[in-house]
């Protein structure tokens, strides 16, 4: 099938012919008429194949020319870095289609934000909660929504964005048409589908945990933290094959304490981004790595699903990931648009537990590569890979400051009162003595003296 099948109009297919596509992925294929018929949509398909396109291409070939300043199109995203992404791959269907389109996001000035607003727009792309802030402030109004699209619904559910999901349904018109794309299909998207969506039709391009068969997989048991450095540099010398390469790693600071060590032997060619950075500082890694300034760029989970750079060559997971889909989503950032790539994963003896998950949920092996006799053992570990030493009745032991405390007190011994039966006011008179005032007889003949 080809572009020409789906019967799209003469703007689209100019936009589609200067990007160089002729045929459609199987979910863009699969989605388009279930999506173009009005009805509610879930859509469950792997990243990176092309969901943007299969949800925008059926909405930009109805949206008619308007005038009006309310958006009729709400696209829904978790993370910063997909607003910008999704806006410019509408921009892209939409270069010869005469619409407006916005993307909003956290960590920006919000009052440049409602200027923009104001200004009319026909699409707005948005994290939910600075949509729902622009909508409280009455600078955004949705009346005039028609269709809602929640792309990567699991990670914002995943992200703790539900009560928000809820909160910006609240307002929107009750007569709209529902669009979800999500790569997992968890209890907690199920429970979203069933509260909100009205006989929703479901599209499933490929199970999670169907491996992507242009993605070669590979695997090395490293016994710690330094070693995993010391074969990454190894690996990243070769810089004709590892030409692009993105290193996943699970959290912020692990992604900074690598970034310092892989800066000693890349300067120039590296680049970072986790939810700490800075906007900008994100945003100028990201165009950084796609322009090839960068050879590499070091994440953590939480942005992989932000990030859409073409002709990345590897992908490594630094660390195994805990959760069998992390590592879907991590991979599935090479072998975009049907071509080759690589993922390499590092495996310490505590993250085999982890490893055996991931195979499970692709029902096959990663083949294990020999560790590399050239590369140094390090012997060397940081706090989270040294054994926790345990010592009893020690005082000079600072208490983890995290740790909660107990419920329940004993009071101070100032406030404890112990009943000793009879008057309280014996104890009183003894604390205080006997008030002295002015009929006391002695009080007066020592003032006269005076």
């Amino acid at each position: 099938m080809t572009f020409q099948d789906l019967n799209l109009n003469t703007p689209l297919y100019n936009a589609l012919d200067d990007l160089g596509f002729t045929s459609p992925t199987p979910v863009q294929e699969q989605s388009f008429n279930v999506v173009a018929s009005g009805k509610d949509v879930v859509g469950i398909a792997q990243t990176g194949t092309g969901k943007t396109f299969a949800y925008m291409l059926p909405i930009l070939r109805d949206l008619k020319f308007s005038k009006q300043d309310n958006p009729r199109v709400l696209v829904l995203v978790p993370t910063r870095e997909l607003v910008i992404q999704v806006v410019e791959e509408i921009e892209k269907l939409s270069k010869y289609i005469n619409n407006r389109v916005l993307g909003v996001y956290g960590g920006t000035n919000i009052n440049t934000q409602k200027q923009e607003v104001a200004q009319g727009l026909d699409i707005i792309v948005a994290t939910p909660g600075r949509l729902y802030d622009l909508a409280v402030s009455r600078a955004l109004q949705l009346k005039s929504i028609q269709k809602l699209v929640i792309d990567e619904v699991d990670v914002m559910l995943d992200l703790g964005f539900r009560h928000q999901l809820i909160n910006i349904f609240d307002i929107l018109p009750q007569k709209r048409q529902n669009i979800m794309f999500s790569a997992t299909m968890t209890h907690d998207v199920d429970l979203l589908i069933n509260d909100f969506f009205i006989n929703p039709e479901r599209v499933s391009i490929a199970v999670s945990g169907t491996p992507l068969e242009n993605i070669e997989q590979s695997r090395y048991d490293v016994p710690n933290f330094y070693t995993k450095v010391n074969l990454l540099v190894q690996l990243l010398n070769d810089a004709e094959t590892f030409h692009k390469v993105l290193v996943f790693v699970a959290y912020k600071r692990m992604a900074d304490r690598l970034f310092k060590k892989l800066d000693e032997y890349f300067k120039e060619e590296l680049c970072v981004i986790h939810s700490n950075k800075t906007q900008n500082y994100r945003l100028r890694s990201i165009e950084q790595f796609k322009k090839g300034e960068n050879r590499i760029l070091v994440a953590t989970d939480v942005m992989a699903r932000g990030l859409d750079i073409d002709n990345v060559s590897h992908v490594i997971n630094f660390d195994t990931p805990e959760y069998p889909e992390n590592y879907m989503h991590r991979i599935g950032r090479t072998g975009r648009a049907e071509r080759k790539g690589v993922a390499i994963t590092f495996s310490t003896e505590k993250e085999q537990e982890h490893l055996k998950n991931i195979e499970g949920l692709m029902q096959m092996e990663i083949p294990l590569i020999d560790f590399p006799e050239m590369v140094d053992i390090s012997t060397e570990l940081i706090p989270e890979e040294r054994p926790e030493i345990k010592e009893r009745n020690n005082p000079t032991k600072r208490k983890d400051e995290d740790e909660p405390g107990p419920a329940f007190h004993e009071k101070k011994e100032k406030n404890q009162k112990v009943n000793l039966g009879g008057s309280y006011r014996r104890e009183i008179a003894k604390k205080y003595k006997k008030p002295k005032t002015r009929g006391d007889k002695n009080f007066n003949k020592r003032n006269k003296r005076k």
